[in-house]
């Protein structure tokens, strides 16, 4: 049976494992798919431990991202633009390619929703290994501006350098978030476990046009997407949609085929929602 893993601190609430069991029984394929949590310190050793297990591949999240691509022996072009790492494939010998379906998983859900983002201005809160997935593809799409706000603005003015776009995305510390203006799409970026010290969303920020989307899902998001709401934004969505997407991505990495998403998105909103 071939085995899968999500790498992550923590990961226990993660429904990946559901995700790919919907996904594996649509092809009839047998496969195991289990969360493991390991802090950065032990991340090296356990990734290694995992190969010689004979691990097939593995999905990272926070706080892992980066850390993972440091560790891939070769990097997808869309894992070396971002710097990190989400999908890991196994490489003959205990070697690994590292990939990013972050951003891939995140246009789809926009398609879906009718978000767009040519010639529109972009608002990113967090400029952690989320927003490294995504700013790529979303630059690929010609946005009017992408302005990364972070509580350490020098993290995110790194993120404006590793862009080659300095024209296009800009830089702003999150306590100046007041000043950063109207956002025709807003998206939230931090880890969940930081969502409750956002501070107030601005007036200035959101309006009737403003599209606000939360990568996180669940209760996670709903600090940020409340705030959205009450700001007036016209759709204020979370995440769900993004990770069934880009756990598609990896599937097809991994499998060579790509499953069906409708029908696992709807079963798991359900799921949320029954608790």
């Amino acid at each position: 049976m071939d085995s899968y893993v999500l790498f992550g601190h923590p990961v226990a609430h993660s429904r990946s494992p559901w995700i790919h069991a919907q996904f594996a029984a649509q092809f009839g394929y047998e496969q195991s798919y289990e969360c493991v949590d390991v802090v950065p310190e032990h991340f090296e050793e356990t990734l290694w431990n995992f190969a010689e297990a004979g691990g097939r591949g593995a999905n990272v999240t926070l706080p892992l991202k980066e850390q993972a691509a440091m560790l891939c022996d070769e990097l997808t072009p869309a894992a070396a633009r971002a710097g990190a790492a989400n999908t890991l494939i196994r490489l003959p010998g205990q070697r690994w390619r590292g990939d990013n379906t972050d951003g891939a998983g995140l246009l789809v859900d926009f398609e879906r929703l009718g978000i767009a983002v040519t010639g529109r201005r972009l608002v990113i809160i967090g400029a952690g290994g989320a927003t490294r997935g995504i700013l790529g593809p979303l630059l690929e799409l010609a946005p009017r501006q992408i302005v990364i706000v972070n509580r350490t603005p020098e993290r995110a003015l790194q993120l404006v350098l590793e862009s080659g776009a300095m024209g296009v995305v800009q830089a702003w510390s999150l306590d100046d978030l007041a000043s950063v203006g109207h956002a025709d799409v807003l998206i939230h970026a931090t880890s969940a476990y930081r969502a409750e010290g956002l501070p107030p969303l601005p007036e200035e920020l959101i309006d009737a046009e403003t599209v606000a989307y939360d990568l996180g899902y669940g209760p996670s998001a709903e600090v940020f997407l409340a705030q959205a709401r009450r700001g007036g934004a016209h759709l204020a969505v979370d995440g769900l949609g993004m990770l069934v997407e880009q756990a598609a991505e990896s599937f097809l990495r991994w499998r060579g085929v790509r499953p069906q998403t409708a029908v696992v998105r709807e079963n798991l909103r359900r799921l949320l929602a029954d608790g």
